[in-house]
């Protein structure tokens, strides 16, 4: 699963309401996040790998 973070396009490997790949935490700004279907764009450990 992926989730897009809108205001700047990125998607990370995470699903909305836990934390990504990355280790960004998406219930804080829980309206910035979307999940989604698209390739992971994120190049951060975690969301690449």
């Amino acid at each position: 699963m992926a989730v897009k973070h809108t205001p700047t396009g990125v998607v990370h490997n995470g699903s909305k309401g836990s934390k990504t790949g990355c280790g960004i935490d998406t219930k804080k700004h829980s309206d910035h996040w979307v999940n989604s279907h698209q390739k992971i764009t994120c190049d951060k450990n975690g969301c690449k790998n």
